[in-house]
């Protein structure tokens, strides 16, 4: 009897979690993002860490930017994290763990570590799911996986990842020494800040209607409460 969840049962779950009604812009972001979660679950080859959660969280905490109500943003990540048997509290937690060390870290030495060429005695669980992401051949890379890595990145030094030649040298470096498809890395790279870009300029756009939106009520508001003055009789 096959007992593995699909992604209908995901779904299902998460909206009977999260009962109130998605924005739109933002729907397909959640769906995307709990889909690709679910099937990672139920491979066989993947396995649960850190540097993936980090990347499950920025990549929600980034696309879920300017979300209304904002209450509702923490309620849908727990929503996605339940749908999957995860919990939402494991992954904030080992991501702002990550984020603190990458900002205490010079961005040469945290490319060493993630590289495999220098061991850091920063934080031991990170060092042991680096040798054991090394030497497991049947790891199963991910895209969040890479987009946990880029965060380090990025939270070590924000120019650096800015910099096309510096950003590709520590990709290079980064997946060598875990036994990564550099090739991979770097569409997957690509194609999340390129969709960051487009979400950015939906959400200026989206900006600009409410805020005419906004304009032509209150110049309506303003006709409909202004009195007419009636025109003098001629004598």
């Amino acid at each position: 009897m096959n007992n593995v969840r699909t992604v209908s049962d995901t779904k299902r779950t998460f909206y009977s979690l999260h009962t109130r009604p998605i924005n739109t812009i933002y729907r397909r972001v959640v769906e995307e993002l709990m889909v690709e979660m679910h099937l990672l679950s139920v491979n066989v080859d993947f396995s649960y860490n850190p540097i993936y959660a980090l990347g499950v969280v920025t990549t929600f905490d980034r696309f879920m930017q300017g979300y209304q109500p904002e209450r509702d943003r923490e309620s849908i990540f727990h929503a996605i994290c339940q749908a999957v048997e995860q919990e939402a509290q494991r992954y904030r937690q080992d991501a702002e763990r990550l984020q603190t060390l990458a900002k205490n870290l010079a961005a040469n030495d945290l490319i060493a570590w993630l590289g495999q060429t220098n061991h850091s005695g920063q934080d031991a669980d990170l060092q042991v799911q680096l040798q054991v992401i090394a030497n497991n051949s049947h790891f199963k890379y991910n895209r969040l996986f890479a987009i946990g890595l880029f965060s380090l990145l990025e939270e070590s030094d924000p120019d650096l990842v800015k910099d096309e030649k510096q950003r590709t040298d520590a990709i290079k470096t980064i997946a060598a020494g875990l036994h990564l498809s550099e090739d991979k890395l770097n569409k997957d790279l690509d194609l999340y800040r390129s969709n960051l870009e487009k979400m950015s300029q939906a959400l200026v756009v989206m900006a600009d209607m409410i805020s005419a939106d906004r304009k032509k009520r209150e110049q309506r508001q303003q006709q409909a409460t202004t009195p007419v003055t009636p025109p003098t009789a001629n004598e």
